[in-house]
Order: structure tokens, then C-alpha cells, then sequence
């Protein structure tokens, strides 16, 4: 059982922390242009919201309740919900001009507030339907092998929670530390590229749960 349950927690580490979702690409935006502190807190609230959908999920499974997770209504409402705040997200972006070149400007005021990115990392994340189809089936998956325990799931999802924020914030520390090799050009086309991502996100959501019936 030890043995699967680490192949299970290394795959979990995979799949959240390197899926190319739409926090991936908030996060090493983040890291690049504001460094490693506002990336961090930005990695925390991704990680704070995979936690409560770990929880929640938990939950949902142990009173019966998976099947509300996959109901189309569910998916829908989600769907249509995330895709705006991907699309809104993604705008901001587009509306931002950055200036690494420019050795006066006060990098420190120009940073965003902890709370801000901690929420935004967390709603971001949260608002993902494919996350919590994630959290769905890593659930369903170590249940049977703690044998639907609980107080065990929701420990090993601690630890594994516990993994991912270390590897993020490590992403984060390697996207702040490329910043210096950067130009105004390039980390305006990284914006451009990120804010598209985003866009393109939350237009295949609506669009695949909305229009594609």
C-alpha cells in the first residue's frame, strides 16, 4: 500500500503542478514580473484552493454525494462562471504595460497587495472545472486505498498539498530569477501570451458547456 500510495501522490504532484492550466500560466507571469514574494502568495491561494476542493470533495464522497460533481447543471453553472473570470483576467493583461528597463520606478509600490493575489490565486483555481473532475477522481482513487478513511485522505492530501506548494514556489523562484535577462519587449509579449492563454481558456469552457450540447 506504501508503495501506491507514493506513486499516487507523485502523480497527483504532476498533474497540478505541471498541467498548463490557466494558474499555471498566472503563476510564471507573476514570478517573471513581480518576483518571488507576490508570486508566492499567488502559489499559496492556488494551493489553499486545491485544499478546500480536497476537503470538499472528501466530504462529498463520504456522504454519497460525488454524483452532484457530475451532474451537466453542476458542470455548467461552473463552466460559465469560470470562463468569465478566466476572460476578465485575461483582459487585465492585455491593459498592462510593463517597464523593466526604467531603474526610477519604485518596483515595491507597484507591487500587488498579499490578499489580492492570495484571493486571485485562489478563485482562479477554484473556478476551474477541470480541477474539480480532478479532485474527483484523486479522491475516488485513494479512497479505496485508505480504505475510505477519512481522517487518512484527508492527511495524505496534506502532505501532497503540502508537496505541490513546495514545487510552485520553486517555479515561481525560477521564473523571478529569469526576470533579469528580460526585456521591456519580451515581458510585454509574456503578458500578451498569458492573457491570451487565459482568454482561450475561458471561451473552450463556455463553449463546450454552453454551446457544445
Amino acid at each position: 500500500m506504501i508503495l501506491s500510495l507514493i506513486y499516487q501522490a507523485i502523480v497527483i504532484v504532476l498533474l497540478l503542478t505541471f498541467s498548463f492550466g490557466p494558474a499555471f500560466f498566472a503563476l510564471i507571469n507573476t514570478g517573471i514580473k513581480f518576483g518571488y514574494r507576490t508570486g508566492a502568495f499567488l502559489a499559496t491561494g492556488v494551493v489553499l484552493s486545491d485544499l478546500f476542493l480536497s476537503v470538499l470533495v472528501c466530504l462529498l464522497v463520504h456522504f454519497g454525494m460525488a454524483n452532484l460533481l457530475h451532474s451537466s447543471e453542476t458542470q455548467t453553472f461552473f463552466a460559465i462562471i469560470g470562463g468569465i473570470i478566466l476572460i476578465v483576467f485575461g483582459a487585465f493583461f492585455f491593459k498592462k504595460h510593463t517597464v523593466i528597463s526604467d531603474e526610477t520606478i519604485d518596483i515595491e509600490n507597484q507591487l500587488p497587495s498579499p490578499k489580492l493575489m492570495l484571493l486571485k490565486g485562489f478563485f482562479l483555481n477554484l473556478f476551474n472545472p477541470t480541477v474539480w473532475l480532478l479532485w474527483l477522481a484523486n479522491v475516488t482513487a485513494i479512497s479505496k486505498t485508505l480504505d475510505y478513511s477519512m481522517i487518512k485522505m484527508l492527511i495524505f492530501f496534506s502532505i501532497v498539498l503540502g508537496l505541490v506548494l513546495c514545487v510552485e514556489l520553486f517555479k515561481v523562484k525560477l521564473a523571478g530569477k529569469i526576470k533579469h535577462y528580460l526585456t521591456d519587449k519580451i515581458m510585454t509579449i509574456v503578458n500578451y501570451i498569458t492573457g491570451t492563454a487565459l482568454i482561450i481558456f475561458g471561451l473552450i469552457l463556455i463553449y463546450n458547456h454552453y454551446f457544445n450540447k
